[in-house]
């Protein structure tokens, strides 16, 4: 597992990719869970990575002053909120919530007004409008989507942690796409081994691919600044 010994790590993203591993002579999807960091000097580190989301496994070390989480709701990211971080608030990534609303639309025609609802909802200049573009959303759904009614009150209001940072913050901690390039490196690199043929191996692997990029991280750009 890589562990870095990291200090003041006030924001961390949390994700979920699968892989294909071999495990009890049966093929599995095993879920890759990685931890990426903003420090307090604003760059990205990677905290850490398990094949295994389990409780009892995910236990990255070093850190502390976390303000802050930004995950999509899968359950073994949840797992790990809860083992690592149990009270620090969580921000549900936006994009994945926008995504996640459209299978409660029951109409083709409505995907694009929805979307538009929504994102007008996640760039609101605050909490309190924020929160009445949502009740206003509901109350426009209840009718013709009761069940999109339903799960965007349930919902849309765990992507609303962001509006308690700084305007020029949440840009960059709304969502988890912070992470797509690299997921899409691990994808480009893992597709190569297809099968693995237990989960060490994996986990080797892809911490492997981590550090190269926790490297190229700390010696570039600052990615959000803190000191403002």
């Amino acid at each position: 597992m890589l562990d870095l010994p990291l200090g003041e790590t006030p924001y961390v993203f949390f994700d979920a990719r699968y892989e294909r591993v071999r495990e009890g002579g049966h093929l599995v999807d095993c879920a890759v869970l990685v931890a990426v960091g903003i420090t307090a000097d604003g760059h990205r580190r990677v905290l850490g990575v398990s094949v295994a989301l389990s409780e009892a496994e995910v236990h990255w070390r070093g850190l502390n002053g976390v303000k802050l989480i930004v995950a999509d709701d899968h359950a073994g990211l949840k797992a790990a909120r809860r083992a690592v971080l149990p009270n620090v608030p969580w921000q549900r990534c936006q994009f994945h919530l926008q995504l996640n609303a459209q299978a409660y639309i029951p109409r083709i025609d409505q995907r694009k007004p929805v979307a538009q609802r929504i994102r007008a909802i996640f760039n609101a200049p605050d909490k309190a409008e924020a929160e009445r573009l949502l009740k206003q959303a509901v109350e426009f759904w209840a009718k013709d989507a009761p069940k999109l009614a339903q799960w965007a009150e349930e919902n849309l209001p765990m992507g609303f942690s962001v509006f308690d940072l700084p305007q020029e913050y949440r840009a960059r901690l709304r969502t988890t796409n912070g992470l797509e390039r690299i997921n899409r490196e691990l994808k480009r690199r893992t597709r190569v081994a297809s099968i693995f043929p237990n989960t060490a191996s994996c986990l080797r692997f892809v911490s492997a691919l981590l550090a190269e990029c926790d490297e190229e991280w700390m010696s570039g750009k600052i990615y959000l600044n803190l000191k403002g």
